[in-house]
C-alpha cells in the first residue's frame, strides 16, 4: 500500500464505520502474474498497523467468502455464461497490445486510450471462423443503447451517453477475467451496499452498471474520492519513489500521524494532527470530503517522519 491507497482505504473504512455497517476486505488477485502472496501479506499488515480493521475477509472469514478473487473464478464463469446466452458477448480478435492493457491495475477508461470502435462486433460467422484459425479471441461485452445515470456519493449526479468508452473486454484471450466483470459479480454476491474508491474509476462505473443490469443484479451505492497525486500531477506510481506504508513504518512514521495527515488532506479535519481512525468515525460525512486531488511533495512526506 502507498499513501494514495491508504487514503482511499481510510475514507472507505470511515464511511462504513460512521454508518454502523460492516467493512469487507477482498483481495483482488485475479491477475496471478502480478499478484503475489507476499504483497497480500503486506497489505493486510499495513491495514492493521493503520488501525483499519474489517468484519469479513482474510483471517476472519465470513458468510460471503472466499475473499480472494483467485478462488472465485467459477462465479465469474457462471456470469460469463449467462451473458453469452443472452447474446451480450462477442469474440474479439484485435491486437495483443490492446489486450495487454486489460491486465494493468484498473485506473479507469482514461487509461485505455481511444474507445473501442467495435471492429469485431459485426464480423460474420465466416470471418470469425477464419480469424480463429490464427488467434484465440478475447470476449467483449456489447453495450446497450441506453444512457447510464447514477448519483455519486461525492461528485453528485453522473451521466454517461450510450456507447461511452465502447464495448469492453470481460475475459482476455488467455482466460483472465476482467476487473469490470469480477468486481461486479463479487460486490453483488457479497451483498455490498456501498463502494468508495478512487476517482480514476468514476468513468468505469457506467460499465459496471450495465453489467448489473444485464445480469439482473442489484448495484451498490458508489462514491469516488479524489486521488493523491505526485508533484508531476500524475497519480502515485513507482516513479515517485517509495511511498509505501511499509517503508514509512520502517523510517519511523507513526500510524496516527499518517491517519491524521490523510484526514487533513481529505478535508475531514482542519489540522494535520495525530489521530486514531475511530476518533474520526462519529463526525465523518461524505459531503465533507474535498473534491480536489492533492499534490504530494517530498517535504510533506518528511513531515510524517520523526525529526
Amino acid at each position: 500500500m502507498h499513501l494514495g491507497n491508504a487514503k482511499i482505504a481510510l475514507l472507505s473504512w470511515l464511511q462504513i464505520r460512521s454508518a454502523g455497517g460492516e467493512f469487507v476486505l477482498r483481495i483482488e488477485d485475479i491477475d496471478t502474474q502480478r499478484s503475489k502472496p507476499e504483497i497480500t501479506d503486506r497489505i493486510i499488515s499495513d491495514l492493521k498497523w493503520l488501525g483499519l480493521d474489517w468484519d469479513e475477509g482474510p483471517e476472519l472469514g465470513g458468510a460471503h467468502g472466499p475473499y480472494w478473487q483467485s478462488e472465485r473464478l467459477e462465479l465469474y464463469h457462471a456470469a460469463l455464461s449467462k451473458l453469452q446466452e443472452m447474446g451480450r458477448l462477442y469474440p474479439c480478435y484485435c491486437s495483443r497490445a490492446e489486450l495487454l492493457a486489460v491486465a494493468d491495475a484498473p485506473h479507469g477508461l482514461s487509461s485505455e486510450g481511444a474507445a473501442y470502435a467495435g471492429t469485431c462486433r459485426f464480423l460474420s460467422e465466416a470471418e470469425r471462423i477464419e480469424k480463429a484459425k490464427s488467434k484465440t479471441p478475447s470476449l467483449r461485452f456489447a453495450l446497450g443503447e441506453d444512457a447510464i445515470s447514477f448519483e455519486d456519493g461525492i461528485f453528485g449526479p453522473q451521466s454517461s451517453p450510450p456507447g461511452s468508452g465502447g464495448d469492453f473486454i470481460v475475459r482476455r484471450a488467455d482466460g483472465m477475467y476482467s476487473y469490470q466483470l469480477a468486481v461486479t459479480v463479487d460486490d453483488a454476491l457479497m451483498g455490498i451496499t456501498d463502494v468508495l474508491r478512487g476517482a480514476d474509476l468514476l468513468d468505469s462505473t457506467p460499465r459496471q452498471l450495465q453489467l448489473y443490469r444485464a445480469l439482473e443484479l442489484t448495484p451498490p451505492n458508489f462514491a469516488h474520492a479524489p486521488l493523491l497525486l505526485g508533484e508531476d500531477g500524475h497519480r502515485l506510481a513507482k516513479r515517485h519513489g517509495d511511498l509505501g506504508i511499509s517503508a514509512l513504518r520502517m523510517a519511523g512514521a507513526k500510524p496516527e500521524a499518517i491517519i491524521g495527515w490523510l484526514a487533513y488532506i481529505s478535508g475531514i479535519i482542519d489540522m494535520p494532527e495525530p489521530v486514531q481512525p475511530y476518533e474520526l468515525a462519529s463526525s465523518f460525512s461524505l459531503p465533507h470530503i474535498s473534491h480536489q486531488p492533492f499534490i504530494l511533495t517530498g517535504q510533506m512526506i518528511r513531515q510524517l517522519l520523526p525529526s
